[in-house]
């Protein structure tokens, strides 16, 4: 199985309906199950002139009409079926279990979760409809998060790997909140959350494209102050994956047999020369 965490596109080229199609094209062609959760390059970035100018909601609903037309089922040539948030509105967010591991891909993005104004289009602040969509997309990812854990919890899981776009702890700069503030309550669900489950947990995103494994939720972590939470989670490892030009590698993902020093395994195998 595969997961993609977004950016199917750089933030500096067009988001014409012929990428999407392209994109989905490539996505067909993987024989097991692929699960795509959207970047911000696709939509939120799409208002730059170089992007074409578009409104950032409309790219996101063509996104889904082309990624998420068969809601509740992977992409791949031979998919499998996944908890999605459909009737909610939210058919990339989706749940899965595997070998005692609950696996979810929630929809949240880096532009401080698309609430940065649409500049593109002559904004100095965000529009309206902007911030209630965000609004509604963290309060669905959130709920996923929860639900997700109480699974694991109900099932006596080991683990627990959430996967999304954004960087919350990019270590590459230093954020403003105006950069972050949009993940505070995220952040606090997953210190909350996390703290309160006995396996491991994981948390796997993209976004920074430079390849990173740390724990930014343990106790004495700075970004326990930035983001202004309550409590931490020394259980909770993170990792972003390579992407961009520094895309020289993809991340190979085991689940470890009971009794393993770590529930999950990883490491970086380079692209095979075309």
């Amino acid at each position: 199985m595969t997961f993609h965490v977004g950016d199917i596109k750089n933030g500096s080229t067009r988001c014409d309906d012929a990428l999407y199609q392209q994109i989905k094209g490539d996505f067909d062609t993987f024989v097991n199950p692929l699960i795509y959760t959207p970047g911000d390059n696709e939509w939120t970035d799409c208002h730059r002139a170089n992007n074409g100018a578009y409104n950032p909601l409309e790219r996101l609903a063509y996104d889904r009409s082309v990624f998420f037309s068969d809601p509740g089922v992977s992409l791949g040539q031979n998919p499998v079926k996944v908890d999605a948030q459909t009737a909610a509105g939210f058919p990339e967010n989706v749940t899965l279990r595997r070998q005692g591991v609950d696996f979810a891909a929630i929809h949240v993005v880096g532009s401080n979760d698309g609430v940065q104004p649409w500049a593109g289009l002559g904004d100095t602040a965000p529009r309206p409809e902007q911030l209630a969509a965000e609004q509604a997309r963290m309060a669905n990812a959130i709920s996923v998060v929860k639900s997700t854990f109480a699974t694991a919890k109900q099932k006596h899981d080991r683990a627990v790997m959430v996967l999304l776009q954004a960087d919350m702890f990019d270590p590459t700069y230093t954020p403003t909140w105006s950069d972050i503030s949009a993940f505070q309550p995220l952040v606090q669900t997953l210190v909350e959350q996390s703290s309160a489950f006995d396996g491991e947990v994981y948390l796997v995103n993209g976004d920074s494209h430079v390849y990173n494994s740390d724990k930014p939720l343990a106790t004495g972590s700075p970004w326990l102050t930035t983001y202004g939470v309550t409590g931490s989670a020394d259980n909770l490892t993170r990792v972003t994956v390579d992407g961009s030009s520094n895309n020289k590698d993809w991340l190979r993902v085991t689940i470890n047999r009971p009794g393993a020093a770590q529930v999950l395994s990883w490491e970086r195998v380079p692209y095979l020369a075309h």
